[in-house]
């Protein structure tokens, strides 16, 4: 496996993150103390339902990323070309059906935002500048996916992660000068326009044969990209169903404050995720090579995979319980006014945890291209989702206690529904075995979760200052968390191995870092 392009793409993508986690942090706290909590709920509310129509929540980027990896290994130029014109007037088509169903979902939005009115903004005019922000980066994203297929994503992620800098720096600027909702939400449109101008600049420098080449696919790839294509699409909708449904259902029947507190939790969490997710997405299309190069190598480091994913999640979403009710406060200011009950932080914790826990199994299904063999999952998931969301809502009753029941929706479904359909998947039409030892390994680290969460909860301690009080919770979640880290490091062999040669790796990578620097300090 390509483990230096693999290791480049993660460090790249980590640092980034972090950047944009703190410009979010930022930007959020200005955003409740500058326009309040009615704006902020509803800034949330636009940015979950129209961000699941975004290019990278829609995941066809993985289905282009997939169907390029054996004509790029192979060196088919022509087939590469042809894949890229292809999936060009592809991400067309799409950006027209997502306006079509933006100002669909417009007409509705005075229904799904409760409590709209104590927001002073145009309801509709914001709504469509955010839509507008997302439908200009439908015009590029089949170069940003080019550049990936190549295995450089740390290249489209600087390019993008530079894009949001300046967006958070326009909207920090427009919140001090202006104190206009519009104008804050027009800075992703200036924040889109400049990663396109970027990402026309390499691709027509880097990939520049690939745009002359005007080759065109044949009827038989056609089909087989048609095919994925509308798996992925199957497998989205029950995403959006899933992740929207929560926020639109507590907008709609609690209310937008309520949204913009929940929200608030919500986004340390999205944060947080998106940074440790990017142990594994960056690799997608380092695995899609292995997966053509060596396909009997690819069960093994699955397996250290989901191992690790395990390890990331007991250590960040243990502390995340542990600290996240002070850590609103001191984010987002007041003196304990956002801060929800125990019980929404306890189980949002858990719904996220198990949700994480798919990553392993994620990034195989997207490097392998098995979206289709469980299209009909999602749909079958966001449906019951949604039924289960509203029938809770109602029975829990009053205004958090029903924030607890759409969550709790959310996490039966994803145990009872995505974590016994995608492994069988996987392992039927990849590994070519039975998924039982997975399951029984699976569901035993989620059982080990829930214990130790429970145990965090019994062991937090309360004291007067919140940041002393932050630092010793962390300080007992990260010393629970290595208990089980350390078990695991000494029972399972494979991960023990797979995590000594990348440790060697990065040793390796470092000491030629030093190197060359004393080189250039000696050349002085």
């Amino acid at each position: 496996m390509d483990k230096k392009r693999g290791i480049k793409n993660v460090v790249v993508s980590i640092v980034f993150k972090i950047l944009i986690l703190l410009g979010t942090l930022l930007v959020r706290r200005l955003l409740i103390s500058e326009l309040g909590d009615a704006v902020n709920g509803l800034n949330s509310l636009y940015a979950t339902v129209i961000g699941s129509m975004s290019v990278t929540e829609l995941g066809v980027g993985s289905v282009i990323t997939y169907c390029m990896y054996r004509p790029i290994v192979e060196g088919d130029d022509d087939q590469v070309a042809a894949l890229y014109r292809l999936f060009s007037r592809l991400y067309l088509i799409i950006g027209a059906v997502i306006l079509v169903c933006g100002c669909i979902f417009m007409a509705f939005l005075p229904y799904l935002a409760k409590g709209y009115a104590e927001a002073d903004t145009n309801l509709y005019l914001s709504f469509a500048l955010m839509l507008a922000s997302i439908l200009v980066s439908y015009a590029f994203s089949a170069k940003s996916s080019l550049i990936n297929a190549y295995k450089n994503n740390y290249v489209t992620t600087t390019i993008t992660s530079v894009g949001m800098l300046l967006q958070q720096g326009l909207q920090v600027a427009v919140l001090f000068t202006f104190c206009s909702f519009e104008i804050f939400l027009a800075c992703a449109i200036v924040s889109t326009l400049f990663q396109w101008l970027v990402t026309e600049i390499v691709v027509r420098r880097d990939y520049s044969s690939v745009l002359r080449n005007r080759q065109r696919a044949d009827r038989a790839t056609r089909r087989e990209v048609s095919k994925n294509v509308k798996a992925i699409f199957m497998h989205k909708i029950g995403s959006v169903l899933v992740n929207t449904a929560d926020s639109v259902i507590i907008s709609a029947f609690i209310g937008i404050v309520i949204v913009g507190k929940y929200s608030n939790y919500t986004t340390i969490m999205m944060a947080m995720v998106s940074v440790i997710s990017l142990f594994f997405t960056p690799l997608t299309s380092v695995i899609g090579h292995l997966c053509v190069e060596e396909k009997d190598a690819v069960k093994p480091y699955f397996e250290f995979f989901h191992t690790f994913n395990f390890i990331l999640g007991l250590v960040f979403f243990l502390g995340y319980y542990a600290i996240i009710d002070q850590f609103v406060t001191l984010c987002f200011g007041g003196s304990g006014e956002l801060e929800m009950a125990r019980s929404v932080s306890f189980v949002i914790t858990l719904n996220y945890f198990i949700q994480f826990m798919r990553q392993a199994v994620l990034l195989f299904r997207d490097a392998t291209g098995t979206f289709y063999y469980d299209r009909w999952k999602p749909l079958a998931e966001g449906v019951i989702n949604v039924i289960l969301s509203i029938v809770f809502v109602l029975l829990f009753g009053s205004e958090e206690n029903g924030v607890v029941g759409v969550i709790v929706a959310t996490i039966l479904t994803n145990i009872f529904i995505c974590h016994i359909v995608e492994p069988h998947v996987l392992h039927k039409y990849v590994f070519e075995c039975s998924a039982k030892k997975y399951y029984v390994k699976n569901y035993a680290f989620i059982a080990l979760f829930a214990a130790m969460l429970c145990v965090l909860h019994l062991c937090r301690v309360e004291l007067a200052s919140p940041v002393a009080m932050l630092f010793a919770n962390g300080f007992i979640a990260v010393g629970l968390a290595l208990v089980p880290t350390a078990l695991i490091i000494v029972l399972d062999k494979n991960f023990r191995e797979h995590l000594g040669g990348l440790g060697k790796r990065l040793n390796a990578l470092l000491r030629r870092v030093r190197g060359s620097g004393a080189h250039d300090e000696r050349q002085r």
